[in-house]
C-alpha cells in the first residue's frame, strides 16, 4: 500500500514538473558540450583583445584544489569541478598572426583548451617548469590575480604569490603586475555565441517566477512566504538547476509597517502568510550553462471581487518603469557608473521620483566584475568599480527601486524591480523583456 501511495505522489509530482510551459533544458552532457564550446570560442575572440588593450602579454591563473582563483574557476572545462592539486594556466599573446598560446603546468591537460605542458617525470619541480616556460617566452609584462578593487580578481592566494616570486627569480619578479582589468574584461564581456544563449537562461527564471507567483502554488490564508521561497528552492532542484543564491518573498500591505532596506535586504519576516490584497516580491535567481539570472518581480492577490491591480499599485509601478527608462537611458560608452548614477538619480529626482539605484554587473557571477552602479546604502557612489567605465558588450542587473506614497494605505511602498539586460553599441536592451505590468494571483481569464 505504501509503495503503491508514493508511486501516485511521484506521479502527481512529474505531471506538476511539467504543467509550465518551460524553454528546452538540457540534459547534463549536452550542457557539458555546450559550455566547452562557449569556452573554447571566447578565448580565440575575445580574450587577445582584452590582453592586448592592457598590454600583458602572458597572463598567469594558479590556483591549488578547492581554493580557487574566481577566474579559473570559468577557465575549468565543464566536467572538472575544481582545481587539481596546483593547476597553474599560462596564456600567452604570440601577436595578431598567431593568436593565444595556452599551457596548463599542471599534471594533465585542463580540458581542450590549455594542454599539459609539464611533465613531472623529467622535471620534478613544477616552479622550475613554470620558469623554463617563461624563460622560452620572455614576456614584457605577467599578469597576475592581485586587486584591492575586484574580489573576482584577486584569487591569488599569499602562499602561491610567494611560491611564485621564489620559483621565477627577481628577473620575471620585477614583470609581475596586477591582471585585474585583463580579469574583469574576461569576465565581464559576454561573447556574441554567449548571447545567443542568455535569452533563454532568463526566460527559464521568469517562467518559474511566473508559476511560483501563481495559485498553482499561494493559496490565500494558507501559504506563507517561506513556503512560496521553498517552493522556488524545490522547482529548481527538480529542472535540475541550481541557484546561486536563497530566493526571498516578501510583502508589503495596508499596515502600519513602513519599508526598511535592512529589513527587504537581510531579516525578512519568514512565515507571513499572504492575504487578498498584498502586494508580494521576489527576488531570485538561477545559473545555467555557466550564466547567472537575478530578478525581482511583483505580484497582487486580488481580493474577492476584484479582477484587475488597483489602479494606485499601477501607478507606482509605472514609476518604477519609468526609473529603469531614466537609468538605462544614461549608459554610455566610457561613462563611470558612478558618473551614471548621478545622472539617473538627479534626473528621476526633477521629474518627481522617489529613487535608488543599485545596479551590479551580472554573468559568469551573480554580483559579477565591472562597472557598479549605486548600492542601496550608497546613492552617493561606490568608490572603486564605481569609477571603472562601461564597456560594451556587458549585462547588467538593473537593480533599483522607486518610492511612492499610497494615500489609500497610508504609507509608503516601494516597487523593487531587477531585470538583466545587455549594453551595446545600440544601448541597453532587456535579455528577456522586463516585467510592465503586476502579475496577479490567480491570473485574469480573458472575457468569453
Amino acid at each position: 500500500m505504501k509503495i503503491i501511495l508514493l508511486l501516485i505522489t511521484l506521479s502527481t509530482l512529474t505531471l506538476s514538473a511539467h504543467s509550465q510551459s518551460y524553454p528546452e533544458i538540457l540534459p547534463m552532457k549536452e550542457r557539458a558540450r555546450v559550455i566547452d564550446h562557449l569556452l573554447a570560442d571566447k578565448v580565440q575572440t575575445i580574450l587577445p583583445d582584452i590582453m592586448r588593450s592592457e598590454g600583458i602579454d602572458m597572463w598567469l591563473i594558479i590556483s591549488r584544489e578547492y581554493n580557487e582563483d574566481p577566474v579559473i574557476k570559468t577557465l575549468l572545462p565543464a566536467t572538472w569541478l575544481a582545481a587539481r592539486r596546483r593547476t597553474i594556466l599560462v596564456i600567452y599573446d604570440r601577436g595578431n598572426d598567431e593568436g593565444l598560446e595556452t599551457l596548463a603546468v599542471a599534471r594533465y591537460d585542463v580540458g581542450e583548451i590549455f594542454k599539459k605542458a609539464w611533465n613531472k617525470e623529467v622535471q620534478p619541480d613544477q616552479w622550475v617548469r613554470l620558469l623554463e616556460i617563461i624563460e622560452e617566452r620572455d614576456p614584457k609584462k605577467i599578469g597576475i590575480n592581485i586587486s584591492e578593487t575586484w574580489q573576482h580578481a584577486d584569487g591569488m592566494v599569499v602562499t602561491d604569490y610567494e611560491e611564485l616570486k621564489k620559483g621565477i627569480g627577481k628577473k620575471y619578479t620585477d614583470r609581475l603586475v596586477s591582471a585585474e582589468k585583463v580579469a574583469v574584461g574576461w569576465l565581464e564581456t559576454r561573447s556574441a555565441k554567449e548571447m545567443i544563449i542568455y535569452p533563454q537562461v532568463v526566460r527559464i527564471a521568469h517562467e518559474i517566477i511566473a508559476e511560483g507567483f501563481s495559485d498553482k502554488v499561494i493559496q490565500p490564508g494558507v501559504t506563507t512566504t517561506d513556503d512560496v521561497v521553498w517552493w522556488y528552492r524545490e522547482k529548481i532542484s527538480e529542472l535540475k538547476l541550481v541557484t546561486w543564491f536563497h530566493p526571498s518573498v516578501s510583502i508589503q500591505r495596508a499596515d502600519p509597517e513602513s519599508f526598511d532596506h535592512l529589513r527587504t535586504f537581510d531579516s525578512r519576516p519568514s512565515e507571513n502568510v499572504i492575504l487578498p490584497g498584498d502586494l508580494l516580491h521576489v527576488d531570485f535567481g538561477i545559473t545555467y550553462l555557466r550564466l547567472n539570472t537575478d530578478t525581482q518581480q511583483h505580484a497582487y492577490v486580488l481580493r474577492p471581487g476584484e479582477t484587475s491591480v488597483p489602479e494606485y499599485l499601477n501607478k507606482a509601478f509605472d514609476n518604477g518603469n519609468r526609473l529603469q527608462d531614466i537609468f538605462t537611458g544614461n549608459f554610455k560608452e566610457g561613462r563611470t557608473g558612478n558618473e551614471v548614477l548621478k545622472m539617473s538619480r538627479e534626473q528621476a529626482i526633477e521629474e518627481g521620483l522617489k529613487p535608488s539605484i543599485y545596479t551590479h554587473p551580472i554573468g559568469y557571477h551573480g554580483h559579477a566584475a565591472g562597472t557598479t552602479l549605486g548600492m542601496w546604502d550608497a546613492q552617493d557612489g561606490v568608490p572603486g568599480d564605481g569609477d571603472y567605465p562601461l564597456h560594451l558588450n556587458t549585462a547588467y542587473s538593473i537593480e533599483l527601486n522607486a518610492a511612492t506614497y499610497i494615500e489609500e494605505w497610508g504609507k509608503e511602498i516601494r516597487i523593487m524591480l531587477e531585470e538583466d539586460a545587455f549594453f551595446d553599441e545600440t544601448g541597453v536592451w532587456y535579455i528577456d523583456g522586463r516585467q510592465k505590468e503586476i502579475m496577479t494571483i490567480p491570473r485574469v481569464r480573458a472575457k468569453q
